[in-house]
């Protein structure tokens, strides 16, 4: 079994074109898997056959998963990769059927996702001191989040060219490579422009060797650097917004993501349209957006009020012959 799992990752890589990220949570994933039923049957890894990976052996392991206390958002994303490794297997004709089709996907808890309110997100982008080229560019990158509603690792990447002050427009290299573009607000273009300024004196330190540059696209130029001048990490990034907001927040464990949650929550409360979120998000599938975004009852109830034709101020619909004493 163990040729069969580098046979499929190595298709994953030259077929499939996945990133190696991906490649690494199908390995991880996958050898577990082959772990337990190796286990389960008393045999080697190496010694596992194609046909043990049946139905009773990936309901043995989403068992196992669950008596580990694995959540079903977990247990979920390993079934997949344990199906698409076995249609793999199918179509190369090591195993006759496909038993994770026939395997039901463990239901995924409803949570609320995480996010700040208004004022709280007021707070955060006023947290950080506008005295010096660093606050400068901290309150940018908060603004920026709360603006367009970017993942981290899509801030973390962006390059001097990705930005559009004139147009207020941001470039992004979402997931897949998929590129969008997402529009921001009047104040995060003045934080860019000051920003930028701050940025020019910065990267003026960074020492280039000969022929470093020659060739290379402008892409390689980073939006936000550090104090040496060079590409700010995500991990930085994320140890900063996290900073901020234990300095204004009464919540702890706010992360970007959280800021991203808080763009689309804020977005749809003010009547925005479910599927323009999806898009500003660089979401594939409409149900990713459902998941980010949540109105309470007490909001869905005053939207109703509000728009209902028939809906009355006290907050009751108005009926055949409500008004007429009947």
């Amino acid at each position: 079994m163990t040729g069969h799992l580098k046979d499929f990752l190595r298709y994953l890589r030259l077929n499939r074109n996945v990133s190696p990220h991906t490649v690494r949570a199908y390995d991880s994933d996958l050898t577990q898997f082959i772990d337990h039923v190796a286990i389960a049957a008393g045999r080697r890894r190496v010694d596992l056959l194609p046909a043990a990976l049946d139905r009773a052996a990936i309901r043995g392991y989403l068992a196992e998963l669950h008596a580990q206390g694995q959540s079903r958002a977990t247990a979920a994303r390993k079934l997949a990769a344990v199906r698409t490794f076995l249609r793999y297997l199918r179509r190369e004709s090591l195993i006759d059927d496909d038993p994770g089709a026939i395997v039901a996907t463990p239901k995924r808890e409803v949570r609320m996702p995480a996010h700040l309110s208004e004022e709280e997100m007021l707070h955060l982008l006023a947290a950080p001191s506008t005295d010096d080229a660093l606050g400068r560019r901290d309150r940018t990158i908060l603004e920026l989040f709360y603006a367009s509603g970017l993942r981290l690792s899509e801030l973390a990447g962006l390059g001097l060219e990705d930005v559009n002050l004139t147009g207020r427009m941001v470039r992004v290299l979402g997931k897949g490579g998929r590129q969008r573009l997402v529009p921001f607000n009047r104040s995060t273009e003045a934080a860019l422009r000051a920003w930028l300024g701050d940025r020019e004196r910065l990267t003026r330190q960074v020492v280039r060797l000969p022929g470093a540059t020659r060739g290379a696209r402008r892409e390689s130029e980073p939006l936000f650097v550090n104090y040496r001048g060079t590409r700010l990490s995500s991990r930085s990034i994320d140890r900063l917004v996290r900073r901020y907001v234990d300095l204004c927040a009464e919540r702890t464990g706010i992360s970007p993501h959280a800021l991203r949650h808080s763009f689309a929550t804020h977005l749809l409360q003010r009547g925005a349209d479910l599927r323009a979120i999806q898009e500003l998000l660089g979401h594939a599938r409409l149900s990713t957006t459902q998941r980010y975004t949540h109105v309470n009852a007490a909001q869905l109830l005053d939207v109703y009020q509000k728009a209902h034709p028939r809906a009355s101020r006290s907050g009751r619909a108005k009926g055949p012959g409500a008004d007429e004493g009947g």
